[in-house]
């Protein structure tokens, strides 16, 4: 007599779990899974640092623009364009090293803190480039940091300077952007491109309609940079903001001006007064 295959049980079905009707389980997930884990860490929020995943140390930079330099300019289609591409990556390989040396700063502040519990921890995407150097400068500093990776087609790995066991792969944007937002005590925005602008515009739009109710300082990286990539002036001419919504953030031109900026407001608004110490709830 044939013998009858066991019936599975739901929770390890993993066609139903991987299917449309199973989505709202892999959301919950999402939630639930990272919860568990920075509680188990006792991580009570973090700075968040975005910005392009395409930029390059500044030695990996220079040595790209070398390479593409010694070529021979005949033998290579559009060799002009490309080796104009490679200088422009040595100049923005300042925004890279700047990441890094804010937060190496940074980490060592929070280390110095007289509490047991993990404090204002740096956390970024997880990837290449900004996020990076978010992780580098943690961890040379002896620190703790997160990395909120997305799985796409593309800048999907995680970089080595994450820590181990607060790494994190997401399928969900917006399950992402939720661990970014309710930990954050701080937002650092470096220069970047359609993801950063993404981010930053709506963590700007929840602070501006009061979804965001904690004090939160969002810092601006360079505003050159972003003055050039998005005129301010002509959305508060145009009446599409108010001039009052630039006070939704500060910015700042070197690693020493953020660093002060932010850890003055840390003392200010979390360091200074009485908490309730407590780990993350729900």
């Amino acid at each position: 007599m044939a013998r009858i295959k066991p019936t599975v049980k739901a929770y390890k079905n993993t066609d139903f779990l991987n299917s449309s009707d199973g989505r709202t389980l892999r959301i919950l997930s999402e939630f639930l899974e990272p919860h568990s884990r920075f509680k188990k860490h006792n991580i009570v929020d973090t700075i968040v640092m975005f910005g392009s995943a395409r930029f390059k140390s500044k030695k990996d930079a220079i040595k790209e623009y070398n390479t593409i330099k010694k070529l021979d300019p005949a033998a290579v289609p559009n060799f002009a364009k490309k080796l104009r591409h490679a200088q422009i990556m040595v100049e923005m390989s300042k925004y890279y090293e700047d990441t890094v040396e804010l937060a190496r700063l940074l980490t060592e502040w929070s280390l110095n803190l007289p509490t047991e519990e993990n404090r204002f921890i740096i956390c970024s995407g997880g990837g290449p480039g900004i996020m990076e150097a978010a992780n580098k400068g943690a961890k040379l500093a002896g620190g703790l940091s997160i990395g909120l990776n997305i799985s796409i087609p593309f800048e999907q790995y995680i970089n080595t300077y994450v820590t181990q066991e607060l790494q994190f792969e997401f399928h969900y944007f917006f399950m992402r952007k939720f661990w970014f937002t309710y930990l954050a005590k701080s937002l650092i925005v470096f220069p970047g491109g359609f993801g950063t602008m993404d981010e930053m515009m709506e963590v700007l739009t929840l602070v501006q309609t009061g979804k965001i109710k904690k004090q939160m300082k969002i810092i601006v990286y360079d505003e050159k940079y972003w003055k050039k990539i998005i005129n301010f002036d002509a959305l508060i001419e145009y009446g599409t903001i108010s001039p009052e919504d630039m006070k939704l953030f500060s910015f700042c031109n070197t690693p020493q001006e953020a660093f002060k900026e932010i850890t003055q407001y840390f003392e200010r608004f979390y360091l200074h007064k009485r908490e309730v110490k407590k780990s993350i709830s729900l």
